[in-house]
């Protein structure tokens, strides 16, 4: 069970993706200049709060109807209309989501599944050719153009 969890984190880590329902923060020290927060995992399911915190530290929790998700985007990005000005300087935001295809494995796409599966068989072939501190040794043929689609590109 240890490399088809290896795998998957792996997988994850390389193309942002969270592929079963998962909980996370992010935490920004200001809001950006055009109030727009990009969040770095995907897809994004929903944001459950938004917190900022004023120059004194005190948390102030943003009602829904004081920013937007934009869930499509790549990356999603939240909107947010009205927040305070003043933040504290460092972790002065704090924005609660929840992403990933579903809660069990058929959720997750079946190329990922596969991409998943075929990593596992790779490293599991080659376990004894390196040490622990040589793995990952290499990724099977066709592997990254299974994962091509998911994987974000940045210019």
């Amino acid at each position: 069970m240890g490399l088809i969890s290896a795998a998957r984190e792996d997988l994850e880590r390389s193309t942002g993706l969270a592929l079963i329902e998962q909980n996370w923060r992010l935490v920004l020290d200001d809001l950006p200049a055009d109030g727009i927060i990009r969040l770095g995992r995907r897809p994004v399911r929903e944001v459950t709060a938004v917190t900022m915190y004023d120059a004194t530290g005190e948390p102030e929790a943003l009602a829904s109807t004081r920013y937007q998700l934009d869930a499509y985007s790549q990356p999603a990005r939240l909107l947010v209309k009205d927040g305070p000005q003043d933040l504290r300087p460092m972790n002065g935001i704090e924005v609660d989501f929840t992403c990933g295809y579903g809660e069990a494995g058929p959720d997750v796409p079946d190329i990922l599944r596969r991409a998943i599966i075929q990593l596992a068989a790779h490293w599991y072939e080659f376990r004894s050719s390196y040490g622990p501190a040589d793995q990952p040794v290499s990724y099977p043929a066709g592997y990254e153009r299974m994962i091509s689609s998911y994987v974000e590109r940045r210019l």
